[in-house]
């Protein structure tokens, strides 16, 4: 249930209110939206909480929430969230570019992709460092040392930094050099991993599993905000059909549908839902069209050189042209690209 305070609530009464909650054994989770601050009560109900909440100082109301998922729900919070960190921002009106190699490799590479990206309009960058792939002979990634480029490649350009985490022993090592810790579509499900993230205090990126239905990606993202975590950004990165011409099935309906059920952004993934680089440029656009709050694009020097992902992935110029026709797409529907 949620405890919906009134406009003029005091600092000292949504305290109180979430204070509570805690002695009813329920976990509390006050969120700040534009016209009120709300106090989300989970946890398992005995009976009596609602009326015993309704009397309490400040309160306009208590309200059951229907949605399985909780905290992800508009519900609980009707107005969307918007992330920022560092230069990168993306949700209530503002569309977030994270752009970069699949894999880390080399020096040169990530920081030339960053140095490209940025001027292309990207405002963070994504690389690999740690690569869970389906063949263990296929390229793994440079870990530690691809970490510690992407932070170079950072201090030279200023873009946030967004990488996978596979396991909850490297959460720590991840986050101290990642600005955004990426859940990637084979983890979704990983529940400790989910809060792991969810401690780290790191924006959140999770990627949808390939046979994940709406509602299982949605309570995956409330195992992250369950741990308090409010930022959190969910992925579409395809699912798996019968289909056979492109890698993935890109179900854009996902993105406004998803607007309709929860606060959080709603980021795609052109490059793995279609697995071919001529289908990139159309599909980021047609995301920024369905009303994508951000992209997340494969970007390499060279692609036909690349470690891993080469096919999907865009060169610089492609990049730069598919970035300009989602801007005029953007501007054309409210939106901004940040």
């Amino acid at each position: 249930m949620i405890v919906v305070m009134e406009k003029n609530a005091t600092e000292a009464q949504i305290a109180h209110m979430a204070q509570r909650v805690q002695e009813m054994g329920l976990k509390s989770h006050v969120i700040r939206g534009i016209e009120r601050t709300v106090i989300a009560a989970i946890g398992d109900k005995r009976g009596g909480e609602r009326e015993s909440l309704e009397s309490g100082p400040g309160v306009a109301e208590v309200v059951p929430i229907l949605a399985p998922y909780k905290v992800a729900s508009r519900e609980v919070k009707p107005d969307p969230t918007q992330i920022q960190v560092l230069g990168f921002r993306a949700g209530a009106g503002l569309v977030g570019i994270m752009a970069g190699p699949c894999s880390v490799e080399n020096e040169e590479q990530i920081i030339a992709s960053a140095r490209a990206v940025k001027a292309a309009g990207a405002t963070a960058l994504r690389g690999g460092a740690f690569k869970p792939r389906t063949s263990p002979y296929s390229f793994q990634g440079m870990k530690e040392d691809g970490l510690k480029l992407l932070a170079l490649a950072r201090q030279e350009t200023g873009l946030a930094v967004v990488t996978e985490v596979m396991s909850t022993e490297e959460v720590g090592l991840v986050a101290k050099y990642a600005d955004i810790l990426q859940i990637g579509a084979r983890n979704m499900q990983n529940y400790r991993l989910l809060e792991a993230v969810g401690n780290s205090g790191k924006v959140v990126l999770l990627k949808r599993g390939p046979s994940a239905t709406i509602e299982e990606f949605l309570l995956a993202a409330e195992y992250i905000l369950n741990e308090g975590n409010p930022n959190v950004m969910l992925c579409e990165r395809g699912i798996r059909t019968f289909e056979s011409h492109t890698r993935f099935t890109l179900p854009l309906a996902t993105v406004p549908f998803l607007h309709r059920k929860t606060h959080l952004p709603v980021i795609v993934d052109p490059s793995h839902g279609t697995g071919h680089s001529y289908l990139v440029p159309d599909m980021a656009v047609a995301s920024v069209a369905a009303g994508a709050d951000g992209l997340i694009i494969e970007v390499h020097p060279n692609p036909e050189k690349a470690l891993s992902d080469g096919y999907q992935s865009l060169d610089f110029p492609q990049f730069n042209d598919t970035l300009q026709r989602c801007a005029k797409v953007a501007q054309a529907i409210g939106k901004t690209l940040s």
